[in-house]
């Protein structure tokens, strides 16, 4: 092996008394730099629109949230919610409850999803940062906070007193409907403020105080729809989860912030795997590059292989001289590619050169996993051409 690493290194530094060889051995190296660093770039854009995609959506979500395995609700008793507030895992819980709401101007109707939060809501999730327009509501109060899509759509402004807002619901119960008034529960609100997160929250949710959302729904005092919960710093998730599921039973469903936006995961996965691929087949058709390098390499070495072999050098050694070739090229290519990746995704997160929208950059991410796959994933690829290539060395094509 080491004969053969030294000839190998050998063959490397020296030029090819052919240019053309000399020519598609360069040409390989850059398939093998331009697919490693494409393959990071393109990895680290993937990694950068999943964070900044979930960043809105983290927002409203909660470090863990209960549901009811069945049905819409559930019961919640004063002393189950004290021994959640005192687990140490747990910093805060807020109660929730949410439903399908229709909301009633003089003209105008709009369907949305009210979402009743306690007091404790503020501290479970950064709800205020992102009030765009007038304030939070107060508890137990008949304010609403409405998305800024809904706002627009039904010409609401914050804090406007002057416009009459009703939310209806539809009446639990059987028969003939013969006013709207059996039809529908409903309550005058009045609309404080506007947030503004992401195009599906902004068009769908309607924020408001529990006891309005209790009262609009014919709830119980002790009914809810989900606890939320805030996690204290440095918490193992999953034991905070076995803790609240002691307390809650087996019939609450608890879901962490992937699991409640397990749509979009795996959306983003799915896009991210299809990139992924096309760019090792890709890379795979550049790499081959160096299997054209070594075939050629050891059609011009073939004189000098003749001559190893009458020396006693076997026949494995000889093929592992371009086996090494090709590793090397391989693995310090894609080193190189994956440096020239991390210098283009370094200035981009910088200076933010290549822009989404006017106002919004691309966003770019650098994380070491992506180093991990595309080195890998070059490597492995560059290896197994170098293999194939070098098994062209035969007692047959040195004796001709």
């Amino acid at each position: 092996m080491k004969v053969s690493l030294h000839i190998a290194k050998r063959y490397l530094i020296s030029k090819s008394s052919n240019n053309a060889i000399n020519i598609i051995s360069k040409i390989a190296i850059l398939g093998i730099i331009l697919g490693a660093a494409s393959l990071f770039i393109a990895l680290s854009g993937f990694a950068g629109l999943k964070d900044f995609t979930l960043e809105f959506s983290s927002i409203v979500d909660p470090d863990l949230k209960a549901e009811s395995a069945v049905g819409k609700s559930f019961f919640i008793s004063d002393e189950d919610l004290d021994k959640l507030r005192q687990l140490e895992s747990v910093e805060q819980v807020s109660k929730i409850i949410e439903e399908r709401v229709i909301i009633a101007t003089n003209d105008k109707n709009y369907l949305a999803t009210i979402k009743g939060v306690d007091g404790h809501f503020k501290n479970v999730v950064a709800i205020d940062s992102v009030i765009s327009e007038g304030r939070w509501l107060d508890d137990k109060s008949n304010e609403i906070v409405v998305g800024w899509n809904i706002s627009n759509n039904l010409s609401l402004g914050a804090l406007n007193f002057t416009k009459p807002l009703n939310l209806y619901v539809p009446k639990p119960g059987k028969g003939p409907i013969t006013s709207i008034k059996s039809a529908f529960s409903t309550v005058k609100v009045v609309n404080v403020g506007v947030f503004d997160i992401n195009e599906n929250l902004n068009t769908s949710y309607v924020f408001t105080s529990i006891a309005l959302a209790q009262n609009l729904l014919n709830y119980k005092p002790n009914q809810i729809a989900a606890l939320e919960f805030k996690l204290a710093n440095g918490v193992s998730q999953t034991q905070a989860k076995l803790d609240i599921q002691t307390i809650l039973g087996d019939n609450i469903i608890i879901k962490n912030r992937a699991q409640l936006n397990d749509a979009l995961y795996k959306m983003i996965n799915s896009e991210n795997l299809m990139v992924y691929l096309l760019l090792t087949m890709v890379s795979g058709l550049l790499i081959f590059n160096v299997m054209g390098a070594i075939i050629m390499m050891i059609l011009e070495k073939q004189p000098s292989l003749k001559t190893l072999f009458n020396l006693g050098l076997p026949i494995k050694n000889i093929r592992n001289i371009f086996f090494l070739q090709g590793t090397i090229i391989t693995v310090f290519g894609t080193i190189i590619g994956l440096l020239i990746g991390l210098i283009v995704v370094f200035i981009q997160i910088q200076f933010e050169l290549v822009p989404i929208t006017p106002t919004l950059p691309y966003p770019m991410s650098i994380q070491l996993k992506n180093f991990t796959i595309v080195f890998f994933t070059i490597s492995i690829l560059g290896i197994v051409a170098s293999k194939i290539a070098s098994n062209r060395v035969t007692k047959k094509l040195i004796a001709s």
